[in-house]
């Protein structure tokens, strides 16, 4: 690996040595991610501004065999862009512009550092919609949405962010520029790598750009609460609502634990004495809206709802969906470290998940909430602790391995939208098997062949 002063004075004949940070401070700030208990020093921190200047620093690393770890705003929860190897943090955000916003071909081009809010705000304004709806919205760019294939709120009715990538400018390891895909909804011409990059958590090359599909934005939008006694209850009127015909824009779930924390953070008037929070929403035409949450309510009382309520108005509607988004940062609040995960499982059996995440956390006296996207089936189960107390993170750690145990013996995974990354690398057999995993590595080594992008995730 080349020497301090001589990678200094190489990338910033590169990208200028204002985008070359190797300053202790700087170094500290990109050894770790959202995810706790993950972090690793790189040895520089590059900020690029174009896509030619991506493809300079990825030559000289492949030639130098230095790591690269493509990054965003770092705000994924699977350690998938803490440097394990060190190397280079090459950080996307520079590359911030919106290129296109096509209404008459309903897509947009943008650099991969424009966040999700950006995109969906200027979508927006164009009467368009960008379905793609993650939690960390505000924060995480559509470069890191892509490479974990993020899903959302919307998650149920709309797909999540693979449904909506119909091409992407991409560089290889060897500095070589690709675009795949394009502007059109149906191309099947070679091998489908738009797909294949989507998901593939910076491990198999660096995404500089995409074209995104929009949809018609929707005339009218409806919310509302249902609270239950139990979650098996509220699980019960999901399934209910699936098989009535209705798919909503938003079904989701908050435990009891969660229902406390969020009450006790925000005080938006949450019921402390249910089981379960059901929020539910819907999106399109007025008449069809209005038909669609009247026919929810009707389906949660019959399944047994201490209370349904509709959002009065905007301001009300967005409360309530304030109570899902805060859920993380409430439970943060009850210690000093938040472990937050993610498992999915099919919608009949979300709450024997829930009910055998909660026998575990008793088992191992952990505190672990869980909250989650209830019409797909994608739970979050969360704990909480005192980062000092080691003999409780081993614990958690424990936890959670035989989380992840419990929802594949369901027909489940390890992950639905956070992504593998370091995190999650050890359980990755036990979801998709050895056979997969070699597989896995050869279509890296084919994509990397120095095997310097994001080692030690995917493909290592």
């Amino acid at each position: 690996m080349a020497a301090k002063t001589d990678l200094a004075r190489d990338l910033a004949g590169i990208v200028g040595p204002g985008h070359v940070r190797m300053d202790a401070g700087a170094l500290a700030a990109y050894a770790r991610d959202a995810t706790p208990l993950h972090h690793s020093l790189p040895q520089a921190v590059v900020l690029p501004g174009t896509t030619e200047e991506v493809a300079a620093v990825l030559r000289y690393a492949t030639t130098r065999g230095i790591p690269v770890v493509p990054r965003g705003a770092g705000s994924n929860l699977c350690a998938g862009t803490v440097p394990l190897a060190g190397g280079i943090v090459l950080v996307l955000t520079r590359l911030n512009r919106i290129l296109e916003i096509s209404p008459q071909e309903l897509l947009a081009r943008v650099q991969t550092g424009v966040t999700t809010a950006q995109l969906a705000d200027a979508s927006a304004e164009a009467g368009l919609l960008y379905a793609p709806d993650p939690g960390s919205r505000t924060v995480s760019t559509v470069g890191g949405n892509i490479a974990t294939c993020a899903g959302g709120l919307r998650g149920l009715k709309y797909g999540v962010t693979r449904n909506y990538v119909l091409g992407l400018e991409a560089v290889l390891a060897t500095g070589e520029i690709i675009r795949t895909g394009g502007r059109l909804w149906k191309d099947v011409a070679g091998y489908d790598l738009t797909r294949l990059l989507t998901g593939s958590e910076g491990t198999l090359a660096v995404i500089t750009e995409a074209t995104v599909a929009l949809l018609p934005a929707p005339e009218d939008t409806g919310t509302g609460v249902a609270y239950f006694a139990s979650l098996a209850d509220a699980s019960r009127a999901v399934a209910a609502v699936i098989a009535s015909g209705i798919v909503p824009a938003t079904l989701e779930f908050l435990d009891r634990r969660c229902i406390a924390a969020v009450e006790e953070f925000a005080g938006l008037g949450l019921r402390r004495d249910a089981g379960a929070l059901l929020l539910f929403g819907d999106d399109g035409p007025p008449e069809t809206v209005a038909a669609a949450l009247a026919r929810i309510q009707e389906v949660c009382a019959e399944a047994g709802a201490l209370e349904v309520s509709l959002a009065a108005d905007l301001t009300h509607a967005d409360a309530l969906l304030a109570a899902r988004r805060c859920s993380l940062p409430a439970l943060s609040r009850l210690g000093s470290l938040t472990i937050l995960e993610d498992v999915t499982v099919p919608r009949h059996r979300l709450a024997e998940m829930v009910d055998r995440i909660d026998e575990i956390a008793a088992r191992y006296d952990l505190l672990i909430a869980t909250f989650g996207h209830a019409g797909d089936g994608n739970l979050h189960p969360t704990c909480v602790l005192d980062p000092d107390d080691g003999a409780a993170i081993d614990r958690a750690h424990k936890a959670f391995a035989e989380i992840f145990a419990a929802a594949i013996e369901r027909d489940g995974t390890i992950t639905g939208e956070h992504g593998v990354g370091a995190a999650k690398l050890p359980y990755l057999a036990d979801k998709i098997g050895a056979d997969q995993v070699a597989l896995l590595r050869r279509i890296k080594n084919a994509f990397d062949p120095a095997g310097i992008l994001n080692p030690r995730k995917l493909g290592s």
